[in-house]
């Protein structure tokens, strides 16, 4: 059996280049891509920038806000944002705190896995049913169901 650690205690103080506020543990790294931890203090920023290979950004506590393209949303834990290879992404908080766990998938997907996340995204999309039919929004577009725009009055996701 083996146990890699991350969160508090784990983290790299400096967080990753291109990064404000921002502290990160890899949990595991190898040919076929990475799987690592972010935590984001309020006010925290990673810059917009573009990655060859196709990354899941799954937040697992607090909130904040993403950006894929041209679309920016709020997020908040239990919600996944796709970041497909080469389209320009970035992530932020301004008053809350959020931690995701990044899945970057490099290469060939032997194992399936983004298959498996791929069709629950889907299956969510359309309501639920299993396969047939198409996503609500394209493959890389950002779940539906919230404002695009930021209104201060609404606050940050908790």
């Amino acid at each position: 059996m083996e146990i890699r650690r991350f969160g508090i205690g784990h983290r790299r103080l400096d967080g990753p280049p291109g990064t404000k506020g921002v502290t990160a543990a890899i949990v595991d790294a190898g040919p076929h891509g990475m799987v690592s931890e972010l935590a984001f203090g309020r006010g925290a920023s990673m810059e917009a920038h573009s990655n060859p290979n196709r990354t899941w950004f799954v937040v697992i506590e607090g909130g904040g806000f993403v950006l894929v393209g041209e679309q920016r949303a709020r997020v908040a834990a239990g919600e996944a944002v796709l970041w497909p290879e080469g389209v320009v992404h970035a992530a932020w908080t301004e008053l809350s705190e959020m931690r995701a766990i990044i899945v970057e998938l490099a290469g060939a997907d032997p194992g399936g896995i983004a298959g498996l996340i791929d069709g629950h995204a889907r299956q969510v999309a359309v309501g639920g049913g299993a396969g047939g039919g198409s996503p609500a929004a394209p493959i890389g577009g950002l779940r539906s169901g919230r404002s695009a725009t930021y209104d201060p009055s609404e606050g940050e996701p908790a």
